[in-house]
């Protein structure tokens, strides 16, 4: 039999024999020194496929009920957004070209009143201008006529001198040359023979 102090030392001994032994497996690797890789352990692919379903499900519940949607509902308030943009854009766009329209319309009527108010001012006067030219013509030839009336006048009144003064410068003449002095009616039947 084992004595009492035998057996106090076998349990100290077998624990040192088995912290021995986990020394020496771990030293090597002994414990995890199994040969493949754990995640492809083939004992290993049944919970991976497990926790791969349940997290694949999770999240397609996220995307699906959380994320998707409110993806969807952007898109759609952007698509929206950009239409109503749009019809505002192209109902901008027939505003304008309307408006431009109408201004081109109104920029015509009001050059045709232009040229219509500048042809009657310049019928209105070159009216004036030949009514002006006609009355100074008018008066032009009141005063040529006058002016030669007053001419003719003068120049009979002259005429009437001349003859007088030709009788006299015949008189001197005649006594200068001759020595003889001429009667007047004697000169003045000459002088109307000369002019006659």
């Amino acid at each position: 039999m084992i004595s009492s102090a035998q057996a106090q030392e076998a349990p100290h001994e077998s624990a040192a024999a088995e912290g021995a032994e986990q020394t020496g497996s771990l030293a090597h690797g002994g414990a995890h020194e199994s040969g493949a890789f754990p995640p492809f352990d083939a004992h290993n692919f049944a919970p991976q496929l497990i926790w791969l379903a349940l997290i694949f499900g999770l999240l397609y519940l996220l995307m699906s009920k959380i994320a998707l949607p409110r993806i969807a509902k952007i898109l759609s308030t952007r698509e929206t957004t950009i239409g109503s943009d749009l019809d505002a854009a192209r109902e901008s766009q027939a505003k304008a070209q309307a408006a431009a329209q109408h201004n081109d319309a109104t920029l015509k009527t009001k050059k045709e009143e232009a040229q219509s108010i500048g042809r009657d001012a310049q019928a209105r006067i070159a009216g004036e201008v030949a009514q002006s030219r006609a009355a100074a013509e008018q008066k032009f030839a009141q005063e040529l006529a006058a002016a030669e009336a007053r001419i003719g006048a003068e120049k009979a009144e002259k005429l009437s001198y001349v003859g007088a003064i030709a009788q006299d410068a015949a008189a001197a003449i005649v006594a200068k040359l001759t020595g003889a002095q001429v009667d007047a009616a004697t000169l003045a039947d000459a002088t109307r023979k000369i002019t006659g």
